[in-house]
């Protein structure tokens, strides 16, 4: 049992100063515990368990005598009943604790999202287009609103303003949405299925992007002007030009080729190497550099303290106007991207190589089966043979029609 005191009233207990602990009476143990600068709280001290405790229960006078009385009498009611008050109490702060700290907002997820995902992402711009599309189109909709409570009506107030008007942004923005609400319940700030998501829900209500907007492609030059293209081009100057023919060649991205550096050519084994992080795929892709090619690398020069292959002119990489600008200079209605669609048609018409040979030349992803063969190597040895046939045809007109040979051919 506490100590039993005289009991104070509230005026008796507002007098209290003294430092120390003084036991105010009409509950067993209840004290006022000043403190050397003032401050004052109420402490109910008792037994519980066989060991006495010391129960916070508020700051006076933000906690009135009366109001400490009671909850004296209801933590004593508590361990009577063998509940410990502390541990309860301490549990709910827990609780709240946890739940404040889920009560994150759709800004506050987003931010974090990026944060966590930022270090993934290949390309530094990537990050910023993030915070970008989402502060201009969902954060002014529902930026403000517990994660926890976004709605399908949020969502479709974020999308269908834009869905029509600028349709590819609107859908890269609904995915962002679904995977910031997708991280957000995997670390338990919402519950339910997601309100963003497109298959079986988002589909039903919003037309399909392809059906709202016609899909533009890469311009692309004719199979049957590649050749006459390709003469002109080697004789145009500049580190431009030698790009854009040597990306040609290869079938290669703009951006795969204006980073290629030396160390990554083996001219014994004629292979190019681009590594994963070059390459959109994120994977490491080899390219057989057919004669023509080694020929391009061959005529051009060196800097002993560059690593480039293709440097501007002050010494870092090319722009990646650079190449579109060689063809509005040569006049040519088409983009550097282009030519791969003008090889792929090429492999198509005009040779009997297989489909997933080309595909695996321009690094597209393929099935897992093809993609064992390739690690056999017999697969890069057919690409090798397309490339060869590529640059032979890209050297010399070609009659339409004409079928370059297959890879069975002896």
């Amino acid at each position: 049992m506490g100590r039993v005191a005289v009991e104070l009233s509230a005026l008796a207990v507002s007098r209290l100063v003294e430092p120390g602990l003084h036991f105010v009476g009409g509950v067993a143990g209840l004290a006022l515990q000043v403190k050397p600068t003032g401050a004052r709280t109420w402490i109910l001290r008792m037994v519980v368990g066989g060991r006495r405790r010391d129960m916070g229960l508020g700051a006076y006078p933000g906690v009135t005598l009366a109001q400490a009385r009671e909850a004296a009498r209801t933590a004593r009611t508590k361990v009577r009943a063998g509940v410990d008050p502390i541990e309860e109490s301490r549990a709910a702060r827990l609780r709240l604790q946890a739940e404040r700290a889920a009560a994150l907002t759709f800004r506050d997820c987003t931010a974090r999202f990026i944060r966590s995902h930022a270090p993934g992402w290949r390309n530094p711009k990537h990050a910023q287009q993030w915070v970008n599309s989402l502060e201009t189109y969902a954060h002014p909709v529902m930026g403000a609103l517990l994660v926890r409570d976004v709605q399908l009506q949020h969502v479709m107030a974020v999308l269908e303003p834009i869905w029509q008007a600028k349709t590819e942004t609107a859908s890269r923005v609904r995915g962002r949405i679904e995977q910031v609400l997708d991280w957000a319940a995997a670390r338990g700030s919402r519950e339910g299925p997601n309100p963003a998501r497109w298959r079986g829900h988002l589909d039903k209500l919003l037309p399909a992007p392809g059906k709202v907007t016609r899909v533009e492609h890469h311009d692309a030059l004719p199979v049957d002007q590649a050749p006459g293209f390709m003469a002109r081009l080697h004789a145009a100057p500049g580190m431009g030009a030698r790009a854009l023919e040597f990306a040609i060649l290869t079938a290669a991205r703009s951006g795969e080729v204006r980073g290629a550096t030396w160390p990554e050519i083996d001219r014994d084994t004629a292979v190019w190497t681009v590594p994963a992080g070059r390459m959109k795929g994120g994977r490491e892709h080899r390219v057989p550099l057919s004669p023509a090619a080694l020929a391009l690398l061959d005529a051009l020069p060196r800097q002993a303290d560059n690593p480039l292959v293709f440097p501007a002119p002050r010494g870092g990489p090319l722009s990646d106007m650079t190449l579109a600008a060689v063809l509005r200079r040569m006049q040519v209605a088409a983009v550097p991207h282009g030519f791969r669609s003008t090889f792929r048609d090429w492999a198509a018409e005009r040779t009997h190589f297989p489909r997933e040979v080309a595909e695996m030349a321009l690094a597209h992803a393929i099935g897992d089966k093809v993609e064992a063969a390739y690690r056999r190597g017999d697969l890069f040895n057919k690409r090798r043979r397309l490339m060869d046939h590529w640059a032979a045809f890209l050297g010399r007109p070609a009659a339409a029609g004409k079928a370059a040979p297959d890879d069975h051919t002896p």
